[in-house]
């Protein structure tokens, strides 16, 4: 690594070059990664894929377009105020001055194409960041120095941590005047772990920072004038230098593979600085050492690109997820290599009104080239609409996306990332392969969406194309979900909180041009008879042709919860004709269906027929069908009818801090907490019983409560009676 002391690095091979052959390339009318043409990478030793993590607001935009203008891929860096940037060139994301999607930004230094994934950072768009996260082989923590590290980037860490992913931290707005580098980098330590230590130190002067400290070179590299100058930092930082230097060599020796090199460095003996370096890169390749690096006032770029292009790992290194056959059998000999067999995942879709739906594709092996016919695999989210699917589709052309602009590009090897067009049923998780030698990858983890929202169309217009708008978008989004509720007649999307449902409505009118509007979701309630009774079913008409004529007697009572309905025959002596009992049980049902008191449908009944009267002429299927439905509602009118609410069993998954607000919560909406139990570090899991009517939006409250770090998972436990002061509530509403 050349900002530490020499220009060299691991893993890239004969196409490492210099800043030196940068500049010259510039001097000579060119410039690296210039917009206009795509970058083309023929090696995957020379692709780094890195994703950019952190919560909203953290700079991670900023730092994407920074890192652009410093290799003269832009002109000047974009501002996320003036919504210029690369990243957010959608229009959402303009007005709200905030990333809600995934978004790729290649650029090349040092003969190595990186390719940056922009991820949003709130909590609702954390569908694009596991995308970001699928398709990367490092990660760039980027924290705020005057808003510190929250809890959903605490979550995000420990999850890279469990795929052993390599990881650094990146400290922003050091230019803030909030900021406190000292702070923020104790914060990181604390929460991050082990193995979290600086590279540089930052020299800020009046607010200004003005330069950085090599803590491994001791030099001082001064942006002051623009350009970077190395000086001697200087006797007053001496101390912190030290002091910092120390840990950071400590914890690189603590890495290193050499078990000798600790003892000779207590023993007091020099360490060669090739040999830190050395241990300092592999350490990170590995996922076990995590640099921090600082930015501000147009400061650290330089710095960023050396350890993404020195310290992370190529696609070479990168572990392969799981792959099978379309049996399902595991394929073990898949490696990253652009002559072996096709092997790529479509880790995004959107929807362009001009050219149509737009793939971005992560290639894991074999080449990826124009017009080739690739199978399509889509496996494993079946319950999120996505059904299983698999077909053979040509592809479009190919393309290097930079923001909104598409460069057309020959072909993507393997460990590149690349936009494909006209994949028109391939859909975000599905694999594209060889139609020779069809494979399917392992479909990443994402949340399920807990927020339901109700919406209906506003004109017969806007029905029409409702259904294929919402079909777009749930094969574009996999954290979307589409229910069509039969029992309430209401279109429900699942959403993963108040900001997405409001993105994708926002889509559906602008992008699609069908606008709809909220409604009162409906909890499908249920009813049933609380006392046992007896009525009569009496249907008699004369109309001077045939008549109906049917009477029937029936006994009804509730059964337990649970028990569904029981239909008992106790008809003697033929008092009702055996080809008419099924017609009572075919209209008790009809009747049950549609409800008695609010129109839900009734439950945990047990209905005995034990008499009626039948005529020879006038008697029929449909007459003793309308004499059971009859007779269900004047059962009705005698005993109490309840109102059933279905309860849920909720697993609330929490930092410590918040158990007492999580559970006194839970209790104010008429829950029974069963028990809690720890989980890992600093949570807890507490279980509880919920009426469903309550937890409607706890999706949006939970993340209040919990500043963002809190997860539940729901499911349907049974049906319980409504308290009569909302069933009375329900009932007057119906």
């Amino acid at each position: 690594m050349r900002f530490l002391l020499a220009p060299r690095g691991r893993g890239v091979g004969p196409n490492r070059r210099t800043r030196e052959a940068d500049v010259a390339e510039k001097n000579a009318g060119g410039t690296v990664g210039a917009a206009g043409r795509a970058l083309a990478a023929d090696r995957a030793d020379a692709i780094r894929n890195v994703v950019l993590v952190g919560h909203s607001g953290a700079g991670k935009t900023t730092l994407v377009e920074h890192l652009l203008a410093a290799t003269g891929t832009v002109q000047r860096p974009g501002r996320v105020e003036d919504g210029n940037t690369v990243s957010d060139f959608d229009e959402v994301e303009v007005r709200q001055q905030r990333s809600v999607n995934l978004a790729v930004a290649p650029l090349t230094y040092g003969g190595v194409k990186i390719n940056l994934l922009d991820t949003p950072g709130y909590a609702d768009f954390v569908g694009d960041l596991r995308a970001g996260l699928r398709a990367a082989d490092a990660a760039l923590f980027v924290v705020s120095a005057c808003e510190g590290v929250d809890g959903l980037t605490q979550m995000l860490w420990e999850e890279c941590a469990q795929v052993g992913m390599p990881r650094a931290v990146v400290i922003t707005k050091l230019d803030h005047q909030r900021a406190n580098f000292e702070e923020v980098l104790v914060t990181c330590q604390d929460v991050f772990g082990d193995g979290v230590a600086p590279l540089y130190l930052p020299v800020i002067t009046n607010g200004h920072v003005n330069g950085l400290i090599g803590l491994l070179s001791q030099k001082f590299y001064n942006y002051a004038s623009g350009d970077r100058a190395e000086k001697d930092p200087g006797a007053e930082y001496a101390a912190q230098i030290e002091t910092y230097r120390g840990d950071l060599i400590e914890g690189i020796i603590q890495e290193s593979e050499d078990e000798s090199l600790m003892e000779r460095y207590l023993a007091g003996e020099p360490i060669d600085g090739i040999m830190l370096i050395e241990d300092l890169e592999k350490a990170v390749a590995r996922g076990s050492f995590y640099p921090v690096l600082c930015t501000g006032s147009g400061v650290g770029a330089t710095e960023v690109l050396e350890l993404i292009t020195q310290g992370f790992p190529s696609p070479l290194e990168h572990c392969q997820h799981e792959v099978s056959d379309l049996s399902g059998k595991p394929v073990q000999d898949i490696a990253c290599d652009p002559e072996g067999p096709l092997l790529a995942e479509v880790v995004k879709t959107t929807s362009d009104p001009y050219v149509g739906r737009i793939s971005l594709v992560r290639v894991f092996s074999g080449t990826l080239r124009p017009d080739m016919t690739v199978h399509v695999s889509g496996h494993g989210l079946a319950e999120r609409g996505h059904e299983d699917h698999d077909v053979d589709e040509r592809i479009g052309t190919l393309s290097c996306p930079l923001g909104k602009q598409q460069r057309t590009t020959p072909k993507a090897i393997a460990g590149d990332i690349v936009a494909v067009a006209k994949l028109s049923r391939a859909e975000t998780g599905d694999t594209l392969s060889d139609v020779e030698r069809p494979l399917c990858m392992t479909a990443w983890s994402m949340p399920e969406p807990l927020l339901p929202v109700a919406i209906r169309a506003r004109s017969k217009a806007d029905e029409d194309k409702l259904s294929q708008a919402l079909a777009r978008l749930v094969a574009e989004d996999p954290t979307l979900r589409l229910e069509n509720n039969a029992e309430t007649r209401q279109l429900v999307l699942w959403c993963m909180g108040e900001a997405h449902t409001d993105v994708v409505l926002d889509r559906l009118a602008k992008r699609h041009g069908v606008e709809v509007e909220r409604i009162e979701l409906r909890v499908p309630l249920r009813e049933t008879f609380g006392g046992k009774c007896q009525a009569m079913g009496r249907n008699v008409k004369q109309t001077g042709g045939h008549g109906q004529y049917a009477i029937c007697h029936i006994e009804v009572e509730p059964l337990p919860s649970g028990s569904g309905f029981e239909f008992v025959d106790k008809i003697v002596g033929g008092v009702v004709p055996r080809q008419f009992i099924p017609s009572v049980e075919k209209g008790v049902r009809a009747q049950m269906e549609r409800g008695v008191v609010a129109g839900y449908p009734m439950v945990d009944l047990r209905v005995t027929l034990y008499d009626g009267k039948a005529h020879p002429v006038d008697s029929s299927d449909m007459a003793f069908q309308i004499a059971g439905q009859l007779a269900l509602k004047e059962a009705a009118s005698k005993v109490p009818t309840l109102l059933l609410e279905p309860v849920d069993e909720l697993s609330v998954l929490v930092a410590d801090d918040y158990v007492g607000s999580v559970m006194s919560d839970l209790s104010s909406r008429r829950g029974r907490v069963l028990g809690t139990e720890p989980v890992g570090t600093g949570r807890t899991l507490v279980k509880a019983e919920v009426p469903e009517l309550e937890i409607t939006r706890y999706a949006i409250d939970l993340r209040s409560m919990s500043h963002g770090t809190g997860t539940f998972h729901r499911s349907f436990l049974r049906y319980e009676p409504l308290p009569p002061n909302l069933a009375s509530k329900v009932t007057a509403a119906d």
